[in-house]
């Protein structure tokens, strides 16, 4: 088991089967056993956080099987990979606050195994924690390289903090950087890295980059900011091994009969959702723990949250399973609120961003619904905000520089609009509200 990585901006959208999930519960008697949270990320701390804030009284334990209290992930592929933020800072809350609020906060502790009967959460170290609710926060994993040379020392995932100090001490001495995927995880740490004066190659096996996640006009500018910046961005590229020094390390990354020099390889290739704990207990699980709309899973004791949760989304009118911090957040308020006797929906539009260089990009739904684009400001300027609609309503926007687009899209998101309006800089968007 893992804990929530809630950094990956990726959606998944497999439709799944239709499952019975209970509706919300009422409020516990007072002498059960409290609420267990499987997971120390983003998520869970906000989680730990809104259960006192409702003012449950009972007990709180958070499970993580990371050394840290919980803590934010966007930061670690910008701010603190860069030396910018320092580690307290990345912290959601200080440690002191769990033991203010009476929150029992475990680290170095991984869980093993679930019984949804007896409602016990066994850790790896032999335990039985008793629950009342349980809530499984446990995020995801990178998906790894199963290929020639991959176990090759320098090659690396960056998932957690532990992951970003072994990059940032790599990169002290790395002269030739190589990251495989065009992600934006990849494209992130490409920013950092060139900026830092290494030399960068990105390659993805895809036609373009970020193409699973935007529009072609988007892949286009993203990569002609890299490569403006000295990026070596090669498309259409897959990787077939590595090979290595005599003593063990990277060395080149091979791309069928072409290689390239690498002393520092980092692998972004996708994520997979940690549902083991819930399949094994036999928890529905379809591209992740299928919950209803109140964050419950098919047990009625049991909620899931983050990464690793399949939600329906009755906005857009689909289930998905996000990648997304503000995904976390919200569903685990939500789940709180339900676990505390309110009867409260999860119904959110999804919004990301990434920081690469200077440039911030904010995004509100998903361009792939759109039919029509619209563009606002001068993409030359590297300040503008692409809109989307569907049958001249607003159904996403891709915003770079442009936090007043960005947020004026949340509230224009699903209203009919001008295009024409909409693309003139010179009209002020609130009056399209």
């Amino acid at each position: 088991m893992m804990c929530r990585n809630n950094f990956a901006l990726y959606s998944t959208r497999k439709p799944v089967a239709s499952v019975e999930c209970p509706s919300y519960f009422q409020q516990p008697e007072e002498d059960m056993a409290g609420i267990v949270i499987i997971g120390a990320g983003q998520g869970a701390g906000q989680a730990a956080a809104s259960l006192r804030q409702q003012g449950y009284e009972g007990a709180v334990t958070i499970l993580g099987d990371e050394a840290f209290p919980p803590y934010q992930r966007p930061p670690l592929s910008k701010q603190y990979l860069s030396g910018d933020l320092p580690l307290e800072r990345v912290y959601v809350r200080a440690e002191k606050f769990y033991a203010d609020k009476e929150i029992d906060l475990r680290t170095n502790t991984r869980v093993a195994s679930l019984d949804v009967t007896a409602k016990t959460v066994t850790t790896e170290s032999g335990e039985d924690i008793a629950y009342d609710k349980l809530m499984i926060a446990t995020g995801s994993r990178p998906r790894k390289l199963s290929i020639e040379g991959s176990d090759l020392e320098g090659i690396h995932y960056l998932r957690t903090i532990a992951d970003v100090d072994g990059i940032a001490e790599a990169m002290k001495s790395a002269k030739n950087l190589v990251i495989v995927g065009g992600g934006y995880i990849g494209l992130e740490v490409a920013s950092v890295a060139a900026t830092a004066g290494l030399t960068v190659s990105v390659l993805e096996m895809e036609d373009r980059i970020l193409q699973r996640v935007t529009t072609p006009e988007m892949s286009a500018f993203y990569h002609q900011l890299h490569t403006g910046r000295g990026v070596n961005v090669m498309t259409k590229t897959g990787v077939s091994g590595f090979s290595g020094t005599s003593d063990g390390k990277v060395a080149q990354v091979l791309c069928g009969d072409t290689s390239i020099e690498a002393d520092l390889v980092i692998v972004g290739i996708g994520i997979i959702p940690n549902i083991e704990l819930a399949q094994e207990a036999g928890i529905s699980c379809d591209n992740g723990i299928v919950v209803n709309d109140h964050c419950q899973t098919s047990n009625a004791d049991v909620y899931a949250i983050g990464d690793c949760s399949n939600h329906p989304n009755p906005i857009l009118g689909r289930r998905l399973r996000l990648e997304s911090v503000p995904n976390a957040m919200e569903q685990a308020r939500v789940a709180c609120a339900n676990m505390c006797g309110e009867d409260k929906v999860y119904a959110a539009v999804p919004w990301f961003w990434s920081d690469q260089y200077e440039l911030k990009l904010q995004m509100v739904g998903f361009s792939s619904d759109g039919d029509t684009q619209v563009l606002r400001g001068d993409q030359d300027k590297n300040q503008f905000a692409m809109f989307y609609l569907k049958d001249g309503a607003i159904v996403a926007v891709d915003a770079v520089n442009s936090p007043r687009e960005f947020m004026i899209c949340k509230q224009l998101y699903g209203k009919q609009v001008d295009a024409e309006k909409l693309a003139d800089p010179e009209v002020d968007l609130k009056t399209l509200l």
